[in-house]
């Protein structure tokens, strides 16, 4: 009899007996000491130690060599165009807005009314004082200087047979004072038909270039309608205005330089010879009328003037070229180049930002008040690409400069 004590499992079924193909249980775990703990803390936080001294010099590292290779590697110094600051004697002006209009103009225009009969000119032609322009239907004034005629010469032949009675007293005076005044009239009459005759015949005025005609033969014109237009071009006037406080620097026959957008780069002279005696009141304004000699014809009346009053220049004076200039609303300054040394002893163009006080701009220098020396070099291009401390080298050519000629297609 088998006297082995059996045993169930947790689901009631009897446990298998030792070798008979039961699992035996694992071994129990050793616990860990403390000491065997405290060891591998220290090795995680070396390990984690040396992990993040590499990383700390591997970033000391790279970023002194990035510093050594900028520092080693400098840009090379910018080309830009330098000019001397010069003093010079800078001539003076008063600018101003003009018009030009022509001394002599008229619109022709009939002082009777009538039907054209003879048009004996052409559209824009020159003519001469004097001229025959248009002819007016004088038919009937033709007519009535025939009658007329034939009146004041029966007239006459009746005064001289009466004179020839009175002196034979066969007559008395008042006869011979009747035919007399019977003369005058009809000569009289005969002036006034020649007058209106003459007013149907339309002359130039003077001398002068006309402008497109308005009307065409067989047209009936009323009194002063428009015929046509003439206009003396040898001579013109420009008419501007000035502030009032520059009334003392004005005088008549004072030198004026014209300049009209038709002639770019070209100036005209003419000469003071009107000051308007009275300032307006709305602009408290001077009008000032200047004449220029336009023989040539290259100007046109209504065109527009920039006007320069010639003054007195003004003598030791300090300039640079007007593209020196940097204008910001900051301020305006130039960039000024120095020689300087650097580390290893070599001589350095640099450039250092200067604010200067600018005055008038004249012949494409400015005049410069404050900030500058003579003999300062400043830079005229390339001025986008500098800081201060920048180096530079001077360029060979200015590209701000304009061509002497245009290449020809």
């Amino acid at each position: 009899m088998d006297n082995t004590p059996k045993t169930e499992t947790s689901f009631g079924h009897p446990a298998a007996a030792p070798g008979h193909g039961q699992v035996p249980p694992p071994p129990p775990r050793r616990p860990v000491t403390r000491g065997k703990l405290v060891f591998r803390l220290v090795i995680v936080v070396v390990i984690l130690a040396l992990l993040g001294g590499a990383l700390y010099g591997f970033n000391t590292f790279r970023a002194k060599a990035i510093s050594d290779f900028f520092a080693n590697n400098k840009p090379p110094p910018t080309p830009v165009a330098l000019a001397e600051a010069t003093v010079q004697s800078v001539p003076k002006y008063l600018s101003a807005i003009g018009t030009m209009v022509a001394a002599r103009q008229v619109t022709v225009a009939p002082e009777l009314a009538g039907r054209v009969m003879q048009i004996p000119f052409e559209s824009g032609a020159r003519v001469k004082a004097g001229d025959p322009l248009v002819q007016l239907n004088d038919a009937t004034e033709q007519a009535d200087l025939l009658a007329l005629r034939a009146q004041a010469r029966l007239a006459e032949l009746n005064l001289e047979r009466y004179r020839d009675l009175r002196r034979s007293q066969a007559t008395p005076q008042s006869n011979v004072d009747q035919y007399q005044a019977q003369l005058d009239e009809n000569n009289a009459n005969i002036k006034r038909t020649l007058a209106l005759i003459g007013q149907k015949l339309i002359k130039a005025p003077f001398d002068g270039d006309l402008g497109i005609r308005q009307i065409n033969v067989g047209d009936y014109v009323n009194t002063g309608a428009t015929l046509v237009t003439l206009t003396d071009l040898s001579q013109l006037y420009v008419n501007f205005s000035l502030p009032e406080q520059t009334l003392t620097k004005l005088s008549v026959g004072q030198k004026v330089l014209i300049n009209a957008d038709a002639h770019p780069g070209r100036d005209f002279e003419a000469t003071i010879t009107t000051i308007e005696p009275q300032v307006t009141a709305d602009t408290r304004a001077i009008k000032v009328q200047a004449t220029l000699d336009n023989r040539e014809r290259a100007l046109r009346p209504g065109m527009f003037a920039n006007v320069r009053v010639v003054l007195p220049p003004q003598p030791n004076t300090l300039t640079v070229p007007e593209t020196a200039v940097d204008y910001t609303v900051y301020g305006d300054s130039v960039f000024v180049a120095t020689n300087e040394k650097t580390q290893d002893g070599k001589d350095q163009l640099t450039v250092k930002r200067t604010p200067v006080k600018v005055g008038d701009r004249t012949q494409n220098r400015v005049e410069i008040r404050d900030g500058l020396k003579a003999g300062d070099r400043v830079v005229v291009s390339g001025q986008l690409k500098l800081a201060n401390g920048a180096a530079v080298v001077p360029a060979e050519t200015n590209p701000l400069t304009p061509p002497q000629t245009l290449p020809q297609n």
